[in-house]
């Protein structure tokens, strides 16, 4: 069964909360000073079952000038209207700017109603319905029925209820699979039960013990009991009036404009990029105008960055970023509507196309392109867009729903599409929401490229650079977890090469000169001499000091091509000599069960200075295990 949320509109005293009371048996007037004035204050809500059993949600919005912000808060997120017209009064001031706030969030379906039917005769009855004809024939109300109704002897309600229940089989289903978001619009406490708000639920779901999120004050909260139209249940569906009892949060802590919403899927922000069509009714808007700013439940002042104007005329549309005083919070596509700091009227609305930008400039054919992709753009343009923007980045499937305002399914199905153009890349099977456009590729390669060639340049005799290093110095942004198979994926596409520790280009070698050979093998003879008392790197120095070889880039790359091994600081073996070593030690242990400092010392006919660095190598390496004053073989 459908959802739908039914909103009135209308001048003051024009019978809005008679009609809705006569279409539901409920006084949405619920305040002691509504009453007493006989005016709505604030917004009112009643559950309406029509015969066909479909049940909505209609919410009464106050109709004085004075709380124009209240009605705003009421009307977004409103399936139908019904604009009441009195019959003795004709259309009003208010009746003009409800009008203009229907058009300007774009609900399209409604019913205009005439009430007080018994207080004017028919020839004044036909009359009012030909000024409102003549009112409404150029506005988006044009097509809508006009009917004609009394409260008090309910003529006109059963035709009023049987083309509310037409309309309504034309409201589209609302979706009920994605984040729940739900405006608050009211805010109070229960003895027993603690805060309690209220709202439209936009999107998604909500279930008991959901936990969710209260925006912008960021605070996590559990869903502790939920009922829609004053009924207890477990699930609240995208479409219907909610009331959720939170736990985790204080009444003090939230109010109405703030937020419900899962956690993760909205952002507050305080700026936000638009396109702004004004009134025609209005007076032009200079950059920089200070304005109140209305979306869903929430007001906030702020102010208008014209990005392709100095100044907005009368019924003109233009690109804008509007600049918070406070944050809010909404996603790309939400209406919205904006009226003058002071005096405060309605001066248009617009619809949000990014909900986190950064600040851009005016004037600008590459923002204003930028802008114009991310609202006529397909998803996949806009991706390729985010992901453009972001050459530098690897970026995940969460930030990529995130930067569009779009759900984590949908955005994987456009990667593949993507992928499958060769237009963006996702790194592994192990880690397969990460991906990077081509642009992406093509940069962080040459960047890498760029780095590697310096390295080795300055390094010639390093098998590459060590990974860490190359992380650390260059791409901070990316954690190991990311970095490492990244590179295995530029390795994968043949730009790089790796081993366990190192990161080179594709293909590359060491090459070694004549002098580099000789060096090598006058150290190698050298170790050899007492390969199990080996000299310390001052006398290796001195061995090829009259060589142009750069010494300490001789020892890398003799360490790491394994024909050394450093055993402590500034004392290397050769291989050969650690394998003879470790020969021996075999050897020993095969007819006893440890060893002692003493007994190496005597089995390597050595000196205590290298044979004691050489026991603890051994113990790093785990073949042995020192135990008091001697070793034992560890268990293989």
């Amino acid at each position: 069964m459908k959802r739908i949320i039914i909103g009135t509109a209308g001048h003051i005293d024009h019978g809005k909360t008679a009609l809705v009371r006569a279409l539901t048996g409920v006084d949405t007037d619920r305040l002691k000073e509504e009453k007493k004035r006989g005016i709505s204050i604030e917004l009112g809500f009643a559950p309406l079952t029509h015969a066909n059993g479909q049940l909505a949600g209609i919410v009464d919005v106050p109709g004085h000038e004075r709380f124009v912000r209240q009605m705003l808060a009421g009307a977004f997120g409103m399936d139908l209207v019904l604009l009441i017209i009195a019959a003795d009064e004709g259309i009003m001031p208010q009746t003009r700017e409800h009008l203009d706030i229907i058009q300007l969030l774009g609900i399209s379906r409604g019913i205009v109603v005439i009430t007080n039917k018994d207080l004017v005769d028919e020839e004044w009855l036909m009359m009012v319905e030909d000024d409102i004809k003549e009112y409404l024939k150029d506005s988006e109300l044009k097509d809508w029925s006009i009917m004609a109704a009394s409260s008090v002897t309910r003529e006109g309600i059963p035709e009023i209820l049987q083309a509310i229940g037409d309309l309504s089989v034309q409201v589209e289903e609302k979706p009920t699979v994605g984040q729940a978001r739900l405006p608050i619009d009211r805010v109070f406490t229960m003895t027993g039960f603690g805060t309690v708000v209220t709202g439209t639920l936009w999107s998604g779901k909500i279930r008991l013990n959901d936990v969710l999120q209260v925006l912008p004050q960021d605070r996590s909260v559990r869903v502790r009991t939920l009922h829609v139209h004053n009924h207890k249940v477990e699930e609240a569906l995208a479409g219907q009036r909610v009331a959720v009892n939170l736990q985790g949060v204080d009444i003090s802590e939230i109010s109405r404009g703030s937020t419900l919403a899962s956690p993760g899927f909205l952002k507050p922000t305080y700026r936000v990029s638009a396109k702004l069509t004004l009134l025609s009714s209005g007076r032009p808007v200079k950059n920089w105008t200070r304005i109140r700013f209305h979306l869903g439940t929430d007001e906030c002042l702020g102010r208008l960055v014209l990005l392709e104007h100095d100044e907005l005329q009368p019924g003109e549309n233009g690109y804008v970023q509007i600049v918070m005083e406070e944050p809010v919070v909404c996603a790309k596509n939400d209406r919205f509507v904006i009226r003058f700091y002071s005096p405060v009227t309605t001066i248009g609305g617009g619809i949000i196309i990014d909900p986190t930008p950064p600040r851009q400039k005016r004037f600008n054919e590459a923002v204003l392109e930028e802008i114009a992709i991310k609202e006529e753009g397909d998803l996949e343009e806009v991706l390729l867009q985010e992901m453009n923007k972001r050459p530098d980045r690897i970026l995940s499937v969460q930030e990529l729903a995130e930067f569009t305002n779009t759900g984590q399914d949908e955005i994987r199905d456009v990667l593949e599409d993507l992928s499958r153009a060769g237009l963006a890349f996702g790194l592994t099977q192990e880690l397969p929401d990460l991906f990077i456009s081509r642009p992406g590729l093509e940069q962080n390669n040459q960047t890498i490229s760029r780095i590697l060639g310096d390295y080795l340049k300055k390094h010639p005799l390093r098998r590459g650079m060590p990974r860490e290093e190359l992380r650390s110095r260059y791409f901070k942004q990316y954690p190991v977890k990311v970095f490492n198979p990244f590179l295995a994926f530029l390795e994968g596409a043949g730009m790089v090469s790796l081993d366990s520790t190192h990161v080179r280009p594709a293909g590359y070698e060491v090459v070694l000169d004549e002098d580099t050979q000789k060096a090598i093998q006058r150290l190698r003879d050298k170790l050899q001499q007492s390969p199990l008392a080996p000299p310390g790197l001052k006398e290796l120095q001195e061995e090829i000091k009259d060589t142009r070889v750069d010494f300490a880039e001789l020892i890398a790359y003799m360490e790491e091509t394994d024909q050394i091994v450093k055993v402590a600081e500034s004392t290397y073996f050769g291989r050969a000599a650690l394998d003879m070593a470790r020969e021996r030690l075999d050897d020993h242990f095969a007819h006893s069960s440890q060893i002692s400092l003493a007994e190496a010392r005597d089995l390597w006919e050595s000196s205590r200075k290298h044979t004691l660095p050489l026991l603890e190598y051994f113990d790093r390496i785990k073949y042995t295990k020192r135990i008091g004053d001697n070793r034992i073989k560890m268990a293989r």
